[in-house]
């Protein structure tokens, strides 16, 4: 192989290292965060095995936990699977080297024996007198000072590329430690992700008595939820209708031979106006960048249909997305809005409903609230606390609508 196509796979080698160690740092991120995470779950886990007397919440808890250390143990397995890659580019970085330096050492071999043939300096100042005249004398004092300088220059150019095999030597015993370090690492969260699975299994063989009080205890919190899903639909399609009418109004300004407004406004999908279309359009564009509605939790109940987590054949159904989070957290809007509604339940359960343009965001459960209808909010502002129950359970649900059609959270918020 050519030196030009050698350098350049060592070229296009070097820039693969360069990209897997960006991988390798991002995977250590994510990592960070899954263990931060996990840790944040722990503490939950503890408070509500402390205070729940159910153990279908703790069931709930653990199982986020598992699904935790499965993407940790998937994120430590992508590492050293790069590590092996940036071991396989180092070893053949030293194979290299070794080869170049068995070919420098020969030569430099070679040179040493036939200068110690000729070392002598009645051998060198023969050479030099037997010239047939002083232009062959010149050329042959400077053809001996550059065969002294190349003698040096391979000598360091030999010096040169054993510090470099000494450096890729130490970097690749580094990365076997790294490598061994993560396995460890993955071995231990296997016999963890083992023992969680076993006490999980234990609370479910213990629960298992009680389906009937359970399902029970579901059918009347699923009618608690379709009862309030029913107002807030009824306070949206009553902002639609009366965003529609305003519009209505101000085109009515605009044109004064436009019809007269009547009653009988679309109450299902609101007619932007430019203002309106702008706010929607902010609102599309950071899909799946919009901050939690809590500062940090987990998603304990998902959007949809959702099997029971004792009893599969139990299937819930959910607007939105439920969060568990700390006692006293707060609620916090998702995006800069107007609030549209704020909704009482009763005196400790309470909803804030915010528009922004033709999408609506609603935060449930909430014990005391913070703003009023009308309210312009922005990104992050505290609405209210969310509430905590006689169960011990803190737990905001969260809900997003374009117009009266509801769309999955998990879709919109950042790295759920």
């Amino acid at each position: 192989m050519s030196k030009f196509l050698l350098s350049l796979f060592f070229l296009i080698m070097s820039s693969f290292a360069w990209s897997q160690q960006t991988q390798q740092e991002k995977l250590e991120e994510r990592k960070a965060e899954i263990q931060k995470e996990i840790r944040e779950n722990e503490q939950l886990l503890q408070t509500v095995k402390k205070k729940e007397k159910s153990a279908v919440n703790v069931i709930v808890l653990q199982s986020k936990k598992i699904n935790l250390k499965v993407k940790l143990i998937n994120t430590t397995t992508k590492q050293t699977k790069l590590l092996k890659n940036d071991m396989y580019i180092n070893q053949l970085q030293i194979n290299k080297l070794k080869r170049e330096l068995k070919v420098l050492k020969e030569d430099y071999a070679r040179m040493i024996v036939k200068s110690y043939k000729s070392r002598s300096e009645q051998s060198r100042a023969m050479f030099l007198l037997s010239s047939e005249n002083f232009l062959q004398a010149y050329k042959r004092a400077q053809y001996m000072k550059q065969y002294a300088n190349y003698r040096k220059m391979q000598g360091e150019e030999i010096q040169s590329k054993s510090n470099q095999l000494l450096s890729f030597n130490n970097k690749l015993e580094i990365q076997k430690k790294a490598k061994q370090k993560l396995i460890a690492e993955n071995e231990k969260e296997r016999r963890e992700l083992e023992k969680e699975k076993q006490e999980q299994q234990k609370l479910v063989n213990s629960i298992k008595k009680d389906k009937k009080k359970i399902a029970a205890q579901i059918k009347k919190k699923q009618q608690e939820a379709r009862t309030i899903d029913r107002q807030i639909n009824r306070l949206i399609r009553e902002a639609i209708a009366e965003a529609n009418r305003k519009a209505a109004i101000e085109r009515a300004k605009g044109d004064p031979n436009a019809p007269p407004i009547t009653t009988a406004v679309s109450s299902s999908r609101i007619v932007l106006t430019a203002e309106g279309k702008i706010e929607s359009d902010n609102f599309k564009a950071n899909k799946g960048k919009l901050p939690w509605p809590v500062e940090k939790g987990f998603v304990s109940l998902g959007f949809g249909n959702q099997s029971h987590p004792v009893y599969p054949t139990l299937v819930i159904h959910n607007s939105g997305v439920e969060i568990t989070t700390d006692q006293g957290a707060n609620a916090r809007a998702v995006f800069a809005g107007e609030v549209t509604s704020v909704m009482v339940f009763s005196p400790v359960n309470k909803a804030v409903m915010i528009q922004h343009g033709d999408f609506f965001t609603v935060y449930q459960n909430l014990s005391s609230v913070n703003v009023s209808k009308g309210d312009k909010v922005n990104i992050k502002q505290n609405l209210g606390k969310v509430r905590t129950t006689g169960e011990g359970k803190t737990i905001l649900k969260f809900t997003i609508s374009q117009n009266t059609t509801y769309i999955n959270p998990a879709s919109w918020l950042f790295n759920m």
